[in-house]
């Protein structure tokens, strides 16, 4: 059974035109040190076979204090710092609830 503390969640993160691979990189170099946070169970990156320009990651946090710290840590302010730059639409977060 899950610790209905951890919160799962997918981010959708949609480059623009052009920015697909930097998209990527920059995803790419944060990943070991977002799986270094305190608290960070999951963080694995993914590409929509879909829509190849959309990067979806699916993250699992021990609790709600520990992806509130994620939220603010460098490693992802350095990724944020780019987005402007990167997504053609505002990051996407879907906080999800596992069924078990």
């Amino acid at each position: 059974m899950t610790d209905q503390n951890q919160i799962q969640l997918i981010a959708h993160l949609v480059a623009k035109p052009g920015k697909e691979q930097a998209l990527v990189d920059a995803v790419l170099a944060i990943v070991p040190k977002v799986r270094d946070e305190p608290g960070c169970i999951s963080y694995e990156p993914h590409v929509s076979r879909e829509h190849p320009g959309t990067v979806v990651m699916f993250e699992v946090w021990k609790d709600r204090a520990a992806l509130d710290a994620h939220a603010k840590a460098a490693n992802l302010e350095a990724l944020a710092s780019r987005f402007e730059e990167l997504l053609s639409e505002p990051l996407r977060l879907e906080p999800l609830r596992r069924l078990d």
